[in-house]
């Protein structure tokens, strides 16, 4: 493998993510807010923040059409920061290790604009990247084929000279279509694993 650049996922690939740690105290169980999911499609009205929509435009628009819900919406605006748990220490230790031995080292995240800069702040591990690119910013999400395509533009990267990590089984299809070098991440075990087995580790 000619692996020239290595580029990381961010959410629950080195740091958790999940909205339960936002909405537990909403529902009563698990399934409840997974239900609440289904209803109001969350991950496609998150995404449209992770794309550019702000938070408020997101809460007025989605609260137009579930009234019934618009608190939770609300909730979850004023309360985003509540979604970010610990870093994953042993990502986070073989981030560590790539940079010791001279991997450029890129993030490709999807996030909102507004609130990316909290997790920027709160985790010291970013310092680590060479550079990102950060959804919102650039009005374009995975797997959208032109968010990967401005990504090998501003790294000058072609993409097989590239590896892609991320827990996404869609973003990791759209990125092997496109001829990246592609781990699908489950955990910092398994990772390591993977980099050993392309000869990286």
């Amino acid at each position: 493998m000619n692996i020239k650049a290595i580029i990381f996922d961010f959410g629950n690939v080195l740091l958790e993510w999940n909205p339960w740690y936002v909405y537990r105290r909403h529902f009563d169980s698990e399934e409840a807010m997974k239900d609440f999911f289904r209803e109001v499609d969350f991950a496609g009205w998150n995404a449209q923040q992770d794309k550019g929509r702000t938070f408020t435009e997101g809460v007025a628009d989605h609260s137009r059409k579930f009234p019934q819900h618009a608190h939770l919406f609300q909730a979850y605006h004023d309360h985003w920061q509540d979604s970010i748990g610990d870093a994953i220490t042993g990502t986070v230790d073989i981030l560590k290790r790539l940079k010791q031995a001279g991997y450029p080292l890129y993030g490709l995240s999807n996030w909102s604009a507004e609130t990316f800069p909290f997790a920027r702040e709160k985790y010291d591990f970013f310092d680590l990247f060479d550079d990102m690119v950060i959804s919102a910013e650039v009005g374009l999400i995975k797997p959208e084929p032109e968010i990967y395509n401005l990504l090998l533009e501003k790294f000058g990267r072609p993409a097989n000279e590239c590896l892609f990590i991320d827990d996404s089984q869609a973003n990791i299809e759209q990125a092997k279509r496109m001829r990246f070098v592609t781990i699908h991440f489950t955990s910092p075990e398994q990772l390591e694993d993977e980099l050993t087995h392309l000869g990286i580790f």
